[in-house]
């Protein structure tokens, strides 16, 4: 199985290391003009790991993980439109603008492009992931979706690196994922640090 994680951003990097870890093959894809000139996509380029164009990264992929800005998202579900396929998974690890006139990204990349297989996970790191959890805090991930063998296999991809898998669901909540991840900003910039949600059963 071969995953895609397109988007220039700290948790595209750290998901990557983290797949590349167990043994998974990882390509990268970023925007044209893209500098990879820091230190981790320096690293990675020197460890052969590939660093692609979203078309290429697309194109080589059974499982894209979607980690791009928003002010890119638009040209990534393009690029998924037309140089992905139905027949494989996404897994949208964004949040959108907190706007409540807004739908979430979700639903953007699902009515952008007409694919199915679509899925949120990680949105609850967030982009600048793991700045936001130096000390390692955080070690479960909220995932929605609608089919039963697709979540079956992002359950597994996500405990695989680590995560606990929390179902959320179906994928209409998405947008509540992207709520929860809102209001933890909303709460830290309060607190003035990093604060974040933990679910517990009682």
């Amino acid at each position: 199985m071969n995953i895609g994680i397109l988007g220039g951003t700290n948790l595209a990097t750290n998901l990557g290391n983290k797949f590349i870890g167990r043994g998974m093959d990882v390509v990268f894809g970023v925007r044209e003009g893209f500098s990879t000139r820091k230190v981790e996509w320096k690293i990675l380029k020197m460890q052969n790991h590939y660093v692609l164009n979203y078309a290429d990264a697309i194109s080589a992929s059974d499982v894209v993980i979607i980690c791009c800005e928003n002010e890119f998202l638009p040209v990534v579900c393009d690029y998924l439109k037309q140089y992905g396929s139905p027949d494989k998974l996404y897994i949208d690890s964004t949040n959108g603008v907190h706007d409540e006139s807004l739908e979430c990204n979700t639903t953007y990349i699902r009515e952008k492009t007409g694919y199915q297989r679509i899925f949120k996970a990680f949105n609850n790191l967030g982009l600048d992931y793991p700045k936001s959890d130096p000390l390692e805090l955080i070690k479960e991930t909220y995932f929605c979706g609608d089919n039963t063998n697709d979540k079956q296999l992002l359950k597994k991809l996500i405990e695989l690196i680590g995560f606990k898998a929390i179902d959320a669901g179906m994928i209409k909540n998405a947008c509540l994922l992207e709520a929860v991840y809102h209001l933890s900003k909303e709460i830290s910039m309060a607190k003035s640090g990093d604060c974040h949600f933990r679910l517990m059963s009682v």
